[in-house]
C-alpha cells in the first residue's frame, strides 16, 4: 500500500487540530480533528482560495443551526431539514466543494445538549474553526505538493506502457484480455494526470519571473499530455484494427513497425531532454530522418491500395490509423520545439524541478 503526501498531510492537520483544541482547553477536541480532515486541500492555491469560503460556510451553518434549534428544537427531522437547507444554499452559490465541512458544522452544533446550548454551540463552532485553521496552516507550510514531479513521472509511466503495447500489437504477440484491462487502467491514469495538471495550473508563484517560468512549464506539460493522448489513440486504433494489420502487405507492415518504433524512441528522448539528459537541438538529424520516413510511410500505404492481395475495405478501415500516426508525429515535433525553447531561453528561471520517482 502506497501512502502519498496528502495522506500524511491530512494526518498532520488532524494531529495539529487536536493539540490546538486541547491547548485551548475545549471540551471535545475530536470535533476539531474532524473539521481539519474535511478542510485539507490538495494544493496551496486551493487552500488560499477556499479559506474564506470555509469561514463563510461555517458561519452560515452555525447561524442556521442555532436558529432552527431555537425555533423547533433539536429533533432528528430538524437536523435533517437544516442539512438539506445547507446543501441547497451551497449548491445555489456553486460552492459544492465545501458542503461536507458545512454539514459537519451544522450537525455538530445542533447535537449540543439543551442545557447551556448557546454556550456549547459557540464552543463547537470555535472547535470547527480551530480545525479549519489547523488544516490551512498545514496546507501552507508542510509537505507542499510536487505537481511537476508527479506529472512528469506519471506521463513517463503511461508512455512506457503505451509504447510496450504498441510494439506487442505490431508483432502480433498479445493477450487481448490483458490488453483490455491495461487500456482501461491507462485511461484512468490519464484522467488522474489531467486532474493533477488542473491543480498545477491553479498554483501561483510569489515572484513574477518565477511565474513566467511556471507558465512556460504549463504550456510544456499541456503538450506532453496531448502527445500522450495521441499515443493512446494509436494504441486504441491498432487494437481495434489488429485483424487488418495481418492483411497488410509485408512492406507496409514492416515500415509501419519501424516508423512507430522510431516515433516512440523519439518520444522517450524528448522526455529525457526535458530532464536535461539530452542536449537541446541534439536530435535535428533524428528529426529529419523521421520526417522523411513519415512521407515514405504515407506513400507506401497509398501505393498498397493497388495491391490485389490487400482488400480495399481493409485499406479504408486502416486509413485512420495512418492519420493518427501523422498527428502523433506532429505533436512530437511541436513538443520537441517547446522543450528546445524551454532549455535555450531564460535558462536561469527554466529549471525542471524533477526528482527521482517515489517508490
Amino acid at each position: 500500500m502506497k501512502l502519498g503526501a496528502r495522506i500524511f498531510k491530512t494526518g498532520l492537520a488532524v494531529t495539529l487540530a487536536l493539540y490546538a483544541a486541547m491547548w485551548l482547553d475545549f471540551v471535545n477536541p475530536a470535533f476539531a480533528g474532524l473539521a481539519a480532515f474535511f478542510a485539507v486541500q490538495p494544493s496551496v492555491h486551493k487552500s488560499l482560495t477556499l479559506i474564506w469560503d470555509q469561514i463563510q460556510a461555517n458561519i452560515i451553518s452555525a447561524l442556521l443551526a442555532v436558529a432552527f434549534v431555537t425555533a423547533f428544537g433539536s429533533e432528528p427531522f430538524v437536523i435533517g431539514a437544516v442539512v438539506v437547507l445547507v446543501i441547497a444554499i451551497h449548491i445555489k452559490w456553486k460552492k459544492e466543494s465545501i458542503i461536507p465541512l458545512a454539514v459537519v458544522t451544522a450537525v455538530i452544533i445542533m447535537g449540543s445538549p439543551a442545557d447551556n446550548f448557546y454556550l456549547l454551540a459557540a464552543d463547537r463552532f470555535l472547535l470547527v474553526m480551530t480545525g479549519v485553521f489547523s488544516a490551512f496552516v498545514v496546507n501552507m507550510l508542510f509537505l507542499p505538493p510536487k505537481h511537476e514531479n508527479q506529472m512528469y513521472h506519471k506521463i513517463s509511466g503511461i508512455n512506457e506502457e503505451i509504447m510496450q503495447w504498441i510494439r506487442l500489437l505490431l508483432h502480433h504477440d498479445i493477450d487481448y484480455r490483458t490488453l483490455k484491462e491495461d487500456e482501461q487502467r491507462i485511461r484512468d491514469s490519464i484522467v488522474k494526470l489531467e486532474s493533477i495538471f488542473s491543480l498545477y495550473k491553479e498554483e501561483r508563484s510569489l515572484f513574477r519571473k518565477q511565474e513566467y517560468a511556471r507558465m512556460r512549464k504549463i504550456v510544456l506539460f499541456r503538450q506532453m499530455i496531448r502527445t500522450t493522448r495521441k499515443a493512446e489513440d494509436i494504441l486504441k486504433s491498432l487494437a481495434k484494427h489488429d485483424h487488418v494489420t495481418h492483411q497488410l502487405p509485408e512492406e507496409v507492415e514492416d515500415m509501419l513497425r519501424q516508423q512507430l518504433d522510431d516515433f516512440t524512441n523519439y518520444h522517450e528522448r524528448i522526455m529525457q531532454k526535458y530532464m536535461g539528459r539530452v542536449r537541446a537541438h541534439s536530435m535535428n538529424d533524428f528529426y529529419e530522418e523521421i520526417t522523411e520516413r513519415k512521407k515514405e510511410l504515407v506513400s507506401v500505404f497509398f501505393v498498397s491500395q493497388r495491391d490485389k492481395e490487400f482488400d480495399y475495405a481493409s485499406w479504408i478501415h486502416f486509413l485512420p490509423v495512418i492519420a493518427l500516426i501523422i498527428e502523433y508525429s506532429e505533436h512530437l515535433e511541436h513538443l520537441d520545439r517547446l522543450v528546445d525553447g524551454f532549455n535555450t531561453y531564460h535558462q536561469e528561471h527554466n529549471e525542471a524541478e524533477i526528482t527521482d520517482k517515489e517508490l
